[in-house]
């Protein structure tokens, strides 16, 4: 795929989107419409993605507070792209690596966003039950900026109860921490913190609890690779362990 018009180089590749530059350190944006600032294009690929949806969810949680970057015109825009502010930091798993901060804060970091978060009234649902979840909230959706935690990919929100929440972070965690991988302790570590800054165990493991359900989206995620899966029974099994 070729640079999209008007953007600059291609800054980075995740699972299901690419994204380029489109401002610089001089406030020329590159859009032309002579607002200023510094953004970025990020743009779907495979028809993934619903950026207006996602966008709106953004601008409402940053509304009451919540950091996420600024985003702009996504309606305007076709739906697999989404212009926001771009960020500099790096992300919480850039920084453990660094030394920049230990696993246990780490994980107290993903508790505290997640608990801001849900703090937050959903934004289409009456039941006070329900909430706006993240449902990606991981350290390397997480960027550490001069002005603090930033949470961006917001690809995969949606509304609905908390602990469905905790349990996709967890379960993130937890397949690097049972994997053969040299970042596994620290994972464990992260996890370990995340799970004890809950507000409530039930909330993964009860009988409304999320974990279940958490288990099976990552088992339906076509970008899981047949290893990623295989490692989610034991992820699970962990979890359960640190709560008891």
């Amino acid at each position: 795929m070729g640079i999209p018009a008007g953007a600059g180089r291609l800054l980075g590749s995740g699972r299901t989107a690419d994204v380029y530059a489109l401002g610089d350190r001089d406030g020329h944006d590159g859009l032309g419409d002579g607002s200023g600032g510094e953004w970025v294009l990020r743009r779907y690929r495979d028809g993934y993605g619903d950026a207006p949806a996602e966008a709106a969810v953004m601008e409402y949680v940053r509304g009451h507070g919540y950091p996420v970057p600024r985003v702009r015109a996504a309606e305007a825009r076709p739906r697999t792209d989404l212009v926001m502010e771009r960020l500099y930091g790096p992300t919480v798993v850039e920084a453990l690596v660094a030394g920049q901060l230990t696993a246990g804060e780490a994980g107290l970091a993903l508790a505290r966003l997640l608990r801001d978060l849900h703090a937050i009234p959903a934004r289409r649902s009456t039941d006070p039950a329900v909430r706006v979840l993240h449902l990606d909230l991981h350290p390397e959706n997480v960027l550490l900026t001069p002005a603090g935690p930033m949470v961006i990919d917001w690809a995969n929100t949606d509304e609905g109860p908390p602990g469905h929440d905790w349990s996709m972070s967890a379960v993130i965690v937890a397949q690097v921490a049972v994997d053969d991988d040299p970042r596994a302790p620290l994972a464990e570590e992260m996890l370990s913190a995340l799970l004890a800054d809950c507000p409530d165990p039930a909330l993964l493991t009860g009988p409304d609890g999320g974990l279940g359900w958490a288990t099976g989206q990552r088992a339906a995620n076509p970008t899981m690779s047949p290893r990623e899966v295989e490692l989610l029974g034991e992820a699970g099994e962990l979890i359960r362990r640190l709560l008891d």
